[in-house]
């Protein structure tokens, strides 16, 4: 943010609600809140230390008011009319949620599904990215920033949390007051900045599957002028899942992260922060288990059970079976390499500079993201798929101006941003020795040759651009009365390239083209089935104008009304992953390009304090409608079209977001955040077909697709299923998050402190886990609960903790086998876990 106005969390006498809050959510390390509300905003970075020092002050009538800074200015936290989540970073420690991937645990409107670093879905309200295999060529419906600085890769959401004060989320379109456009939200992270005064802290925790993680910061001046921060963290945990294959436990954790930063400030007036960071991940991972079998439309002989008895049969004395059909049993027998090399790092420079009756921010940044998987494509201990791996290292360049003005009757902020990316992919996928009998029939299927060994490597990059125009006003009409409008233009423009080179066994390179008049040998048409070779060089550019208004109303001193309007978009797409095929076997070149969405969102809300203060209520509403949905749709093939961006016609999210805290006492608080959300496809009538309704002989063109056989061999297939009307992957109707601590002073170990207990939990219903809804990947609802209990005194916190404390089976993520033979995998989610953390701070 600005010198003047910092994103740090400024402590102001006022409000016994909010010391308390930081009495039991911000000072105490092993105390855990999610602030999930329209009123609970941000910035950050006040020390641990002082954050240590007021929670043990007697005088709870006094406290600190947040002052966020959610539109580019310090404001009262409850003053703001934005609907916004905020995590403290002692509150992520305390709870476990180590990543952006975890803190859906605390923020029940944030959704995040991840099966590797790379194709991680990050979605609020149910709106964000497509669910699926995700692809280089669009957009994120919602931006996550560290330090303001914007992090297109959404992997970084899978990086642990690196020095953090706080985390907002910031929920609905945020065009008008952020560089990259966002249509769903933003994950805005604020780190520790560098004081001028000593200070540091030192953090280790130990436990069950081998967990440890250490943590350590320092901070001080190395002249008046000079301050510099020093951050590392690192964490290793044993994996969760037993390969019997390999003989090793996998999907583990092995993360490393560095973080410096150097703050000169010459006079009052201007700041110059130079930041530097590097993490890396090496876990054997993301591998995934046996969880069902579904019936597809494929012949009897075709389905899963089918095609594993002829391999059987095919190789005396093999007898494959899967080592449990019960998924909690954490086993798998995955046969192919499995690795997750992830790198991600860069450089930044932000300057504050008070000019006049503003002041003016510049942000530079650059950042780069390598990564290094290799995976089991076909999610079995077959060789089916002996070797998948696609590669990928990107560069970005951010370049963000703003000038923010705050007045009597106006307030604005208006910026100019400008971004730069390139991504390059080098893919291999490989056939295994069973392919031909897994996916050819007749005789071809009793021959190995014909696809062992059929190779594609894939060679693409992307190239893209974007600049922004962008401010918002406020105009206070009266003490009461505030109108705030805000408006966005915005230039996009992508390109890209892709090519697929096939070799055979024997290294050859393949042609799928015959000669006019001519037909493809069959042996060559078996593997062109497979794998076929494509080039295409998709590039598209497109301008976007867009705006938003909001009115919010101060019906009493502690009520704040608020009504909002917002005209989003979501910028082309372009398809980056190959394109799918014409019923011809051609390549169909008018799918390169994918239409932006446009977005219609209005939200309503109401924050109320009441109890002198000492409980908050906030409520709000949303309705959102999107023409044009970028949706990710797959044909169920091994690698001829491995997924693809297609525009679903309409979709609408609705619901309601409540929020309670309650502060009883200094001794006892409490909070409990619930979301309903209602997210639809309306329309999208060339959705790809579930699983169920897959594999068998595709209806003629202009046929009515039949939907009454679903799952029955050797039924037909339509080309594509009308899905209107249900409900988009990923999505609980229903969300919870709660919370409560309760303390006792005692004097301990020389030391006068609190010992504490504390319990945490959350609740989501059933979703689907498919991109188009299936019996099969519907994921039942459950309940986690976390207990907490140690001893806290200034500088110094010990306790104990247990995460998923009744030791609930639950899945994280089912994804369907491709080849459409009804193999359901899936990531289940942690069983029980046990430790205990030591943190010092001076």
């Amino acid at each position: 943010m600005t010198a003047k106005y910092p994103s740090v969390r400024r402590r102001v006498q006022a409000s016994s609600l909010t010391l308390s809050l930081i009495l039991a959510f911000a000072a105490t390390p092993a105390a855990a809140a999610a602030e999930d509300d329209a009123g609970t905003a941000a910035a950050a970075a006040a020390d641990t230390a002082a954050a240590d020092a007021a929670a043990q002050s007697d005088d709870v009538s006094r406290g600190d008011v947040i002052i966020v800074t959610a539109r580019r200015r310090q404001e009262s936290a409850q003053d703001v009319p934005v609907a916004i989540s905020v995590i403290r970073g002692d509150s992520i420690e305390a709870t476990g949620n180590f990543n952006v991937v975890k803190l859906q645990q605390l923020a029940p409107t944030l959704q995040v599904y991840t099966s590797n670093p790379r194709n991680t879905s990050v979605n609020i309200r149910g709106l964000g990215v497509p669910f699926g295999l995700t692809s280089d060529g669009f957009e994120q419906g919602v931006g996550i920033y560290v330090d303001d600085v914007y992090n297109s890769r959404v992997a970084a959401a899978t990086f642990d949390f690196l020095d953090v004060d706080q985390v907002e989320v910031l929920r609905g379109p945020q065009g008008t007051l952020y560089g990259k456009n966002t249509t769903a939200g933003a994950i805005n992270i604020t780190t520790n900045q560098p004081t001028f005064d000593f200070e540091g802290r030192a953090e280790v925790s130990v436990g069950n599957l081998n967990y440890r993680q250490a943590k350590a910061a320092i901070s001080g001046p190395l002249t008046d002028k000079i301050a510099a921060r020093i951050a590392i963290a690192a964490t290793s945990r044993r994996g969760t899942l037993y390969n019997v294959t390999s003989d090793r436990w996998i999907n583990e954790q092995d993360n490393l992260g560095l973080r410096g930063q150097l703050l000169f400030k010459p006079n009052d007036d201007l700041s110059i922060t130079l930041s530097g960071d590097y993490s890396k991940q090496d876990p054997e991972g993301y591998g995934t288990t046996y969880v069902r079998v579904g019936r597809t439309q494929r012949g009897l002989g075709r389905q899963y059970d089918a095609l594993v008895a002829a391999v059987n049969a095919a190789n005396p004395g093999r007898n494959y079976a899967v080592p449990s059909t019960n998924p909690y049993d954490r086993l798998t027998d995955l046969d192919a390499s499995l690795n997750a090399g992830n790198k991600i790092g860069g450089v930044s420079a932000r300057v504050n500079w008070d000019v006049g009756p503003g002041t003016f921010t510049s942000i530079t940044a650059w950042r780069f993201w390598d990564w290094q998987p290799e995976n089991d494509r076909d999610f079995t201990g077959l060789s089916i798929v002996s070797k998948s791996q696609n590669p990928s290292q990107q560069d970005q360049y951010s370049q963000e101006f703003r000038y923010n003005y705050e007045g009597d009757k106006i307030d604005f902020v208006v910026g100019l941003f400008g971004f730069k990316q390139r991504i390059d992919t080098q893919g291999t996928e490989q056939q295994g020795a069973d392919a031909s009998k897994w996916s050819l029939s007749g005789a071809l299927a009793d021959d190995p040759s014909v696809l062992e060994g059929l190779t594609a490597t894939n060679t693409q990059y992307l190239k893209s651009t974007s600049a922004a125009l962008f401010g918002q006003l406020s105009w206070k009409v009266t003490d009461a009365l505030t109108i705030q409008p805000g408006v966005r233009v915005n230039y996009d423009k992508k390109s890209g390239f892709y090519q697929r080179v096939v070799t055979n066994g024997a290294g050859d390179v393949i042609n799928c083209t015959p000669a006019p008049g001519t037909s493809l040998p069959a042996v060559l048409a078996a593997q062109c089935g497979v794998y076929q070779p494509q080039v295409s060089a998709p590039s598209d550019s497109a301008w976007n104008f867009t705006y938003d208004f909001n009115v919010n109303y101060k019906v009493a001193p502690d009520i704040l009304a608020y009504a909002s309007y917002a005209k989003s978009f979501k910028t082309l797409g372009i398809n980056q992953n190959g394109l799918p095929l014409n019923a011809d076997n051609t390549v169909n070149y008018d799918a390169s390009t994918v239409k932006p969405e446009s977005i219609n969102h209005f939200e309503v809300g109401l924050k109320t304090q009441f109890f002198d203060r000492r409980a908050t209520f906030n409520l709000s509403a949303f309705r959102t409608d999107i023409k044009n949905f970028q949706a990710t749709v797959n044909g169920g093939q091994f690698g001829t079209v491995r997924g693809y961006l297609a525009n679903a016609e309409k979709v609408r999210t609705q619901g309601i977001e409540a929020d309670l805290k309650i502060v009883a006492s200094d001794r006892v608080t409490a909070y409990a955040n619930g979301a309903y959300t209602d997210a639809k496809y309306k329309k999208f009538t060339n959705a790809p077909c579930p699983p169920e309704l897959s594999g068998g002989t595709l209806q003629p063109d202009g046929a009515v697709p039949d939907y009454s056989r679903p799952g029955e061999p050797g039924a037909p297939s339509p080309r594509q299923c009308d899905i209107s009307g249900q409900r988009l992957p990923g999505v609980s109707k229903w969300a919870f998050s709660y919370g409560a601590e309760t303390n006792v002073p005692v004097t301990l170990l020389a030391k006068d402190g609190q010992v504490y207990l504390g319990v945490d939990g959350n609740y989501r219903s059933n979703w689907n886990s498919n991109a188009s809804p299936s019996i099969y990947t519907n994921v039942k609802g459950y309940a986690l609960t976390n207990f907490r209990a140690g001893f806290r005194a200034e500088g110094f916190d010990v306790f104990a903790w247990v995460r998923n404390a009744f030791d609930v089976n639950y899945v994280e993520l089912l994804q369907v086998a491709p080849g459409n033979t009804g193999l359901i995998a899936g990531t289940v989610g942690d069983a029980r876990t046990w430790g205990g953390t030591v943190k010092f701070s001076f």
